[in-house]
């Protein structure tokens, strides 16, 4: 899905999709980028026009399996950058 591997002195998701986002600074923002266009690419919001929040509230298949796992990356990345204890770990899927 969205796993992280590191390439020589830089690392990179493992899906190419992920790595052509830009850099801009901020944290989690990458996985940010992705997680907007996977919703915004489902059947649930180009078909059905229902916003963001109700297709992922829904659950109802119309939204693929890998906006799930995304925004459960996003959940975590954002949840570390309140933890004390990621100051020695590092930022959880940022890159």
């Amino acid at each position: 899905m969205a796993g992280i591997t590191a390439h020589s002195q830089t690392q990179q998701f493992e899906d190419d999709e992920f790595n052509s986002f830009k850099k801009t600074g901020v944290s989690c923002d990458r996985l940010r980028q992705a997680l907007k266009k996977c919703i915004k690419n489902s059947e649930c919001v180009q078909i059905q026009a229902r916003s963001a929040k109700e297709c992922i509230d829904a659950h109802d298949g119309s939204v693929p399996d890998k906006c799930f796992a995304v925004l459960q990356n996003f959940t975590d990345c954002k949840r570390s950058l309140v933890d004390m204890r990621s100051r020695f770990r590092g930022r959880k899927g940022d890159l």
